[in-house]
């Protein structure tokens, strides 16, 4: 009894921290929770480039979003000749450089449109925290408000076709790192001859301060996965960690334990690229293969109270999205597809509200702000969108460069980064 009572009030501290640490922050892939949405309203629908506040060449290229916390941006950037990995700190009033760390890699081969600098950092009051890898390592690195570095763990190797993708979060006093890899046996490809080497999964919590591993969950090995976790919050009930992947589709670990909850497999039979998402007592995630979703599950999760196990509410066979993660707002659920379509369903059963085509290619995910939907097409292209039940196309803004990822939106401003460049708008009344 003594143990329940001590386990549930660190739950309950993990949450209580996790909370204070989001509030009006961006701190961490597609911004609070990872659910994509803002209450800005200082973000204009349409612009031209004389809107910008400021717009900035980065010293090298990536696909990673930017996360904020206070007056600080976090950027991680690549070099593309010698993977070196460089970390960006700069201020928002005007783009200008605080500092800036670099760590010397090697090159190795990894799907053509991943980068050096994929993964987004995860920030808070202590600094941020990032991950990258290479063939031979999964560096897991913490650095401090002005970028001196606190601690490194090494948890490589790791075998992953495409090379890797998944971002860090901070749950509480706990760095948290989805690492699930590749079984090159499920691979049909023809120069793969002999032993084909098999991955080691996990899943890994560690002590924020220090880096010291506080609990590890050995997982089964599939196919690697790029979705980043986010947090589920019952009603009167502890978090819940929620973990996507094909070896084990849906699961809901303890953040203070790692204890599994519930989880719900053998329902994704290929790749877990976008990210997790919750909403009206529902988890929601999904899988596909190549360049398109294969299927969208919206699952109750389990009673905390003895009341049954996880159940799948609903499914949404394809074309479902493969890479961008969805938005859920006002009991709507809105899926951007990779190949330019968008659909608004009723988040509680699925049903369709409308499905349209707005073109283009996406492989970054769409933010709402102000009642409006935002989303970067691959080659640099901002569509924005009513989020309401008709469709309305609001405007379209040229970047003028490629971009894979997800806009940033902090202190009433959105960021918004390209290949090689990151944007300012908005903020102004």
């Amino acid at each position: 009894m003594r143990h329940r009572i001590v386990t549930l009030a660190a739950a309950a501290l993990l949450l209580s921290a996790t909370a204070r640490a989001e509030e009006g922050e961006w701190s961490r892939f597609r911004g609070p929770n990872g659910t994509g949405i803002s209450d800005a309203a200082t973000v204009p629908v349409t612009w031209t480039d004389a809107d910008y506040n400021w717009k900035i060449t980065l010293p090298g290229t990536g696909h990673s979003s930017p996360v904020l916390w206070g007056n600080r941006i976090f950027l991680t950037c690549g070099n593309p000749e010698d993977a070196r990995r460089i970390i960006l700190c700069l201020n928002t009033a005007a783009g200008r450089t605080l500092w800036r760390r670099e760590y010397p890699s090697e090159t190795f081969n990894q799907h053509r449109d991943n980068s050096f600098a994929t993964a987004t950092p995860a920030a808070d009051s202590a600094g941020l925290v990032l991950t990258w890898t290479t063939p031979e390592e999964i560096l897991l690195v913490a650095l401090d408000p002005d970028g001196r570095e606190v601690w490194r763990r090494d948890f490589g190797p790791i075998v992953a076709a495409h090379g890797s993708g998944t971002s860090p979060v901070i749950v509480g006093d706990l760095v948290v790192l989805t690492n699930d890899q590749e079984d090159m046996n499920r691979m049909p490809w023809d120069r793969i001859i002999g032993s084909r080497p098999v991955g080691k999964s996990s899943l890994i919590a560690v002590d924020r301060k220090t880096g010291a591993t506080r609990w590890q969950l050995e997982r089964r090995t599939a196919l690697a996965a790029y979705s980043t976790p986010c947090l589920y919050r019952p009603d009167g009930g502890p978090a819940e960690l929620i973990v996507t992947s094909t070896a084990h589709g849906i699961t809901s670990v303890d953040p203070a334990t790692g204890k599994v909850n519930w989880e719900v497999d053998k329902i994704f039979l290929d790749r877990c690229v976008g990210s997790p998402v919750t909403a009206a007592g529902l988890v929601l995630a999904g899988y596909g293969f190549g360049t398109r979703g294969s299927l969208y599950v919206a699952v109750r999760p389990a009673s905390r109270a003895g009341g049954g196990g996880a159940a799948i509410a609903y499914q949404l066979k394809k074309p479902v999205p493969l890479v961008p993660t969805p938005i859920v707002k006002d009991g709507r659920l809105f899926l951007w597809h990779d190949d330019g379509r968008v659909e608004c369903r009723k988040v509680e059963t699925g049903e369709e509200i409308w499905s349209e085509r707005v073109g283009g290619s996406y492989y970054g995910s769409p933010v709402w702000v102000a009642g409006r939907l935002y989303c970067i097409s691959r080659k640099g292209e901002v569509v924005v969108l009513a989020a309401s039940d008709e469709f309305k196309l609001l405007g379209r803004v040229e970047l003028g460069e490629p971009s894979y990822a997800t806009p940033a939106v902090s202190g009433g401003v959105m960021y918004l980064r390209t290949l090689s460049r990151l944007f300012s708008l908005g903020g102004k009344k």
